[in-house]
């Protein structure tokens, strides 16, 4: 054997490098750089969050059914969990009746829809959504609390931005440590692990799809 052979590339490095070009497409959108440039008013922001929620209650209402899965089962850890964090952002941005009348965007309906999907018929394409939500949130996410609480003046870490705030994650460069220890385990064949790669690229695409119609609901960004 061979032993200066390279190793395997881990597989948290395959996803990431892979998806890293329609990551950055998503992040420089012409809505989240009108957000985090603070050219939109509160309305926005609270706009997004509402879509928000529809996928992340697709990702969580799923968590029961895929507990005891050896793909997805790992990834349900309880410390991410954004739903209730959400839906108390949303009572202090629109009020206590913030439900009456919301309805998801058509891209956000079907970004919702693909998740639920995979989470009954192909847990690691859920996985793939699982990853590019969370490790986001965790990651890049807290710009946007930063810049919410300094434009729009929540209180630091409290209601209008506890999507972004995970108390239960005291280290989160250890935690997404964890994450990818998971991933690089995950219990794929490596064709299989192609497909995943491709659906986190698809993922960004949705995310991509709700900021484009989001951008038709502002358009007189300066």
């Amino acid at each position: 054997m061979d032993a200066t052979a390279t190793a395997p590339t881990p597989f948290s490095t395959m996803i990431r490098v892979a998806s890293h070009e329609k990551h950055t497409e998503v992040n420089t959108s012409t809505f989240m750089s009108d957000l985090l440039g603070q050219r939109f008013g509160v309305e926005a922001y609270t706009r997004y969050t509402e879509q928000l929620w529809f996928v992340y209650r697709a990702l969580e209402d799923a968590a029961g059914t895929l507990e005891g899965d050896p793909v997805a089962g790992p990834f349900l850890r309880p410390e991410l969990m954004r739903t209730d964090a959400l839906e108390r952002d949303l009572t202090h941005l629109r009020g206590a009746g913030w439900r009456e009348g919301l309805e998801p965007l058509p891209a956000t309906a079907a970004y919702a829809a693909r998740i639920t999907e995979c989470a009954r018929i192909w847990p690691g394409g859920y996985v793939a959504h699982h990853y590019t939500r969370y490790l986001g949130d965790l990651s890049g996410g807290q710009v946007v609390r930063d810049m919410a609480e300094k434009t729009w003046g929540f209180a630091r870490k409290g209601d209008g931005v506890r999507f972004y705030v995970f108390d239960e994650i005291g280290n989160p460069a250890a935690f997404k440590r964890v994450y990818r220890d998971l991933l690089d385990a995950v219990p794929l064949d490596d064709l299989e692990k192609q497909r995943v790669i491709e659906e986190c690229k698809r993922a960004f695409e949705f995310n991509g799809d709700v900021f484009h119609e989001l951008e038709g609901e502002f358009p007189l960004s300066a």
